[in-house]
């Protein structure tokens, strides 16, 4: 008679015991990596934060904005025009007097300055590396005088966050340093390089769908849309 063989229970138990491992240290693994990038934008958002208000402090100018930057500021290639606005094209409107590309001129006169890192000059629109700072995720960032983002919207400066940020990392970095809510604090979806407004929704291509539920204002995490951005309000 023919002797049969397979596994025994201990070790197919031992296999079982490797898998759970194997998924346990996949899934830490995403939780580190998750963690990791909700840091750093926590981390660059205070730290031109930082930057924006020891400028203000040392200049009794907005960067950007600063009329005497060529004169005070080494390296420094253009001015603001001083009226207390990070102004773009968009705001300007044509407006006698205003200038068009201060929020692109502001990571000049931070980084001459010494404030932020990295050295940038400014350029007209649109931002390259050479020009603006980048999120993790390698879109630019701008800090600006505006009106475009979600919920209740007057103008005042505000720090976006530039795209392509999946909405589950924006709703952890809202949960962690506001209040968790897409369209209301200090933290909100901004409409950003491309981003349409209705309800939050992002564009076609990567993650198509909403960045947020625009009835209730909370960030989409379930099931998370790849292409959506935030401002800091100031």
């Amino acid at each position: 008679m023919r002797k049969q063989s397979g596994f025994t229970l201990i070790e197919i138990a031992i296999v079982l015991v490797i898998i759970g491992l194997l998924l346990g240290g996949v899934l830490k693994g995403q939780e580190l990596i998750t963690s990791a990038r909700v840091r750093n934008l926590i981390s660059q958002q205070d730290g031109i934060k930082a930057a924006y208000f020891g400028f203000l402090d040392r200049f009794r100018a907005l960067p950007g904005d600063y009329s005497l930057a060529t004169t005070n500021i080494a390296g420094a290639t253009t001015n603001g025009n001083n009226n207390g606005q990070i102004e773009s094209a968009a705001v300007c409107g044509g407006v006698a007097g205003c200038q068009a590309y201060e929020q692109i001129t502001v990571w000049e006169h931070l980084s001459r300055s010494g404030f932020i890192n990295g050295s940038y000059t400014s350029a007209a629109a649109p931002e390259t590396p050479a020009s603006a700072p980048t999120n993790p995720y390698a879109r630019y960032l701008q800090l600006i005088y505006d009106n475009v983002y979600a919920g209740t919207a007057t103008a005042r400066h505000n720090l976006k966050t530039g795209n392509q940020i999946p909405s589950d990392i924006l709703a952890e970095v809202d949960r962690k340093i506001d209040d968790g809510v897409a369209d209301g604090g200090t933290f909100r979806f901004s409409v950003y390089a491309g981003q349409t407004s209705g309800g939050g929704t992002a564009p076609t291509g990567p993650g198509v769908g909403t960045c947020y539920a625009a009835a209730a204002g909370p960030w989409n995490a379930a099931t998370p849309v790849n292409n959506c951005g935030a401002a800091s309000l100031f």
